[in-house]
């Protein structure tokens, strides 16, 4: 017996897998190194068929190539901010009874109550019924035309609900002359992307679209552009991670704008008001980020043989992905999951909706969560550790194809951010992109009550690994 006891006291087991039997080896107290390991595909016939044809010889070279080129529009990809517009006046496709939201495409029927509740705000906002039940009856008619903003080359937060008279972040892309539109930060919690409501809510979007909104778009005609990227590059070497912590991104971006906003013709209560109104919340400018991603990303879309991920969305229901090899706007979906983070005081996890926003488009291009590292005060927000929000911006390199050299994290030794989502290396290693992100309420009208980590659902790229073997001959 003290023969065997010696033995078993010398061993140092690596345990590959299953968690459950290191975590059994720990508790007896012997020493276990865990590899985080899955079969690739998880072992699906299907799946494990499709990344063998994938990557035979001849096509893994058609696809290396294509995500080459795809990897190099996004890093070469230079967005600057040109100017403000009402959503009718700029966005491809925009009617006065057309409201984009969120995520993939969705019936009025199948929204979330965050959705609906912002989808009857803009309602009655846009004058097109008197008040919140009213538009329940008009959402339902038939009469509006509901649409993904990404299919408008849009982005909105949370319910990301965009209508008529909304002003517009215009976003172009200097190197390959395409644009990307979002719409103005409510700065508040209790706001319409969070699914509220009232008439407070209305009153603030009047504002921004009288007040707020004419400002800033006077002020763009001065200043004619400003450079995004370098603000960008700026704002995650001061501690940002431009997803859900803006401090810096945001004091940048005021300060680049008001010399302009000071020369504009309104009166010195309207500026004053501006800027009250901006400092109310560091979130200022974290659209302005979201439109930069996607002006970047859509370079990248619709490369032929690609396998990068181009755009990651939810609605509340379904998570949504589309990679850039597939034309046009093919989706692959899965059910929306659920955020895991600190709840404002009062509120229980079950009072929780589903993970919503275009949001992730700041992950697909490579800050947010991906560069958390350069964000340490992030984990106040969204829970967690300094060392996860580390070890996420490492572990993210394993499912990517680049870095980008032009928006670097001090704390990995400059390195740049990971760029280049590729789906069969998800698909292969089992690890999915990681997200932070707010938490809207369930029912509509209530608003956000906290902020936390999530990820996407597998079958997003499953289905994506199985069109793409049908596509890439």
């Amino acid at each position: 017996m003290d023969d065997r006891k010696s033995i078993f006291s010398e061993l140092n087991v690596i345990n590959v897998g299953i968690s459950l039997f290191r975590d059994d080896l720990a508790a007896q107290r012997v020493p276990v190194t865990h590899v985080d390991w899955m079969p690739p595909g998880g072992g699906k016939p299907a799946i494990v068929k499709a990344l063998d044809y994938l990557t035979d010889a001849a096509r893994a070279e058609k696809i290396a190539q294509a995500n080459a080129l795809a990897v190099e529009r996004i890093v070469k990809s230079h967005p600057v901010l040109t100017g403000f517009g009402r959503a009718l006046d700029v966005v491809p496709g925009m009617t006065r009874k057309t409201i984009l939201h969120a995520g993939p495409p969705i019936t009025w029927e199948r929204m979330c109550g965050a959705m609906k509740g912002a989808v009857t705000g803009a309602i009655v906002f846009e004058g097109l019924a008197r008040n919140i039940k009213e538009a329940e009856e008009v959402a339902a008619s038939g009469e509006i035309t509901f649409s993904p903003c990404h299919e408008h080359a849009c982005v909105g937060s949370m319910a990301g609900v965009t209508s008529a008279s909304m002003f517009m972040h215009v976003v172009e892309n200097k190197t390959y002359g395409n644009v990307a539109y979002t719409n103005l930060s409510e700065q508040l919690a209790r706001i319409l992307r969070m699914g509220a409501n009232d008439e407070t809510v209305i009153a603030r979007l009047n504002w921004m679209r009288d007040v707020f909104g004419p400002i800033l778009s006077e002020a763009m005609k001065l200043a004619k552009e400003i450079d995004l990227r370098l603000l960008l590059s700026q704002a995650l070497h001061m501690g940002d991670e431009c997803h859900n912590r803006n401090n810096a991104g945001t004091s940048l971006l005021v300060q680049a704008l008001t010399p302009y906003i000071v020369e504009t013709s309104f009166s010195t209560r309207e500026k004053r008001e501006l800027f009250d109104f901006v400092a109310s919340s560091d979130y200022f400018s974290g659209p302005t980020w979201m439109a930069l991603c996607k002006c970047a990303m859509d370079a990248a879309h619709g490369i032929e043989n690609s396998t990068v991920v181009t755009t990651m969305c939810r609605n509340g229901v379904e998570f949504g992905v589309r990679v850039s090899g597939m034309p046009g706007n093919t989706w692959f979906t899965g059910p929306a999951q659920r955020v895991v983070g600190p709840l404002f005081a009062g509120y229980k996890p079950e009072d929780s909706g589903l993970d919503i926003g275009d949001s992730a488009i700041t992950e697909t291009f490579g800050i947010g969560a991906f560069a958390m590292a350069a964000a340490p005060a992030i984990v106040a927000i969204v829970g967690g550790t300094v060392q996860e929000a580390i070890e996420y911006s490492v572990k993210m390199r394993e499912i990517t194809l680049g870095e980008n050299p032009n928006v670097t994290i001090p704390l990995l030794d400059f390195r740049g951010v990971s760029t280049g989502i590729d789906v069969l290396k998800v698909v292969e290693t089992g690890i999915l992109p990681v997200i932070n992100t707010a938490i809207a309420h369930k029912e509509a009208g209530i608003g956000m009550i906290g902020a936390g980590i999530t990820f996407p659902p597998a079958e997003c790229f499953d289905k994506a690994i199985l069109a793409l073997a049908e596509n890439i001959q």
